[in-house]
């Protein structure tokens, strides 16, 4: 059996940062590379056609890496009249299971899918981890370029490999998650950052703070981003999209204000939540500690509705028929009582929050939905559970 022929040119579609790095990458193991970027810079590291077509007039093996589904749709409709007829075309952009069906229907035997697991330095290093779908013929005529780039994972469908690299993805937002948390405690409890980042680099987030380091010590990153904030919240997006299911993110890559092109670790990295939006959480919490009503006045709309489950029924109060429960003294039991609060998420100019109240034999776990008008934050509605 003869060895798989080697295509003598490689057209790389996108030279963004991963797009960059792979081109480089295969340049540095002697493939003859022509690249062509969307926006026209020219990164220099290597020889950039003026059109797509043009890239991939000689090209044996075209790969995209592009930001999106819709840019790999235009970009495909651009070349396929251009490409050589024994061209394998290899995408490893991340794109919706449905979208990558999509391509490996209309191009046939000539497609593989195939997205990548590590960033920019993986490329550059060659130690990517690629999800390849495509049948054996044409997964071993792809197999130089790609293995050049790192290992080979092959799976069984476009669809799979693309809705496993939103899987990887997903995992990477509850990691970031997770330090984003750990940072915040760390900030809470007077730790400093970087004795903080120690202690997460022997644990199971290590990997991640090793490699975000210079994003988390609060000084301005000396690198440009690898994974940016815009590009991992259009990932989840398609997710959230893909499988139905709800999906936590940290709160800036959903915040109108946070700078898309940052590294996705400036959302872990972020300060806390300002301290306007706890204002009417405390006032909420002084009225239950003094028993006096006019608190809640400082914490809610009034507009507001406190709804919940009390005696087996429904309940739904507005903020008078609320303020009626209470009789302007605190409970008798008020020193044993306890309450905290546990989240806080804030989209722009609305933000959700959890509490937990611990008041004699019963907890209370209290949902909120805030708003921010002209006059500062305020509760716009209240949920409650109570449990025994």
């Amino acid at each position: 059996m003869n060895a798989p022929r080697t295509p003598r040119t490689v057209a790389v579609l996108g030279l963004g940062r991963m797009g960059e790095a792979m081109a480089a990458r295969l340049t540095a193991q002697g493939r003859p590379v022509m690249g062509w970027t969307r926006s026209g810079r020219t990164p220099g590291t290597v020889e950039v056609a003026t059109t797509p077509g043009t890239a991939v007039a000689g090209a044996g093996l075209v790969l995209l890496s592009l930001f999106d589904g819709a840019a790999c749709r235009q970009v495909l409709d651009d070349v396929r009249d251009s490409l050589r007829p024994d061209a394998i075309v290899l995408n490893t952009s991340t794109v919706s299971p449905a979208r990558a069906s999509q391509f490996a229907r209309r191009l046939g035997r000539s497609y593989v899918h195939a997205p990548v697991i590590g960033s920019v330095a993986a490329a550059a290093g060659g130690t990517l981890r690629i999800l390849a779908a495509a049948d054996r013929d044409r997964l071993d005529r792809a197999r130089p370029g790609l293995e050049t780039l790192g290992t080979v994972h092959p799976v069984d469908d476009a669809a799979t490999a693309a809705a496993l690299k939103l899987v990887a993805n997903g995992s990477l937002a509850g990691s970031l998650l997770a330090l984003r948390d750990a940072l915040r405690q760390g900030e809470a409890l007077g730790l400093p950052r970087d004795q903080v980042l120690d202690v997460l680099e022997l644990g199971p987030l290590g990997g991640l703070v090793a490699r975000k380091r210079p994003f988390l010590t609060g000084e301005p990153a000396p690198r440009t981003a690898d994974f940016t904030i815009g590009a991992l919240a259009k990932d989840m997006a398609l997710l959230a999209d893909a499988s139905d299911a709800p999906l936590r993110t940290p709160g800036p890559l959903v915040d109108p204000t946070a700078d898309a092109g940052d590294d996705i670790a400036v959302a872990a990295a972020a300060p806390t939540v300002e301290q306007a939006v706890l204002e009417p959480l405390r006032a909420y919490v002084r009225g239950h500690a003094t028993g006096d009503p006019r608190h809640f006045h400082d914490a809610f709309l009034p507009t507001a509705r406190i709804e919940g489950i009390r005696d087996g029924a429904f309940v739904s109060w507005d903020l008078d028929a609320y303020g009626a429960l209470f009789h302007g003294r605190p409970a008798p039991d008020e020193a044993t009582r306890t309450r905290r609060i546990d989240s806080v998420e804030v989209h722009g100019t609305v933000a959700t929050a959890t509490m937990t109240l611990r008041h004699g034999a019963d907890t209370f776990t209290d949902v909120f939905l805030l708003i921010r008008s002209g006059d500062g934050w305020r509760i716009a509605n209240k949920a409650y559970h109570r449990r025994r």
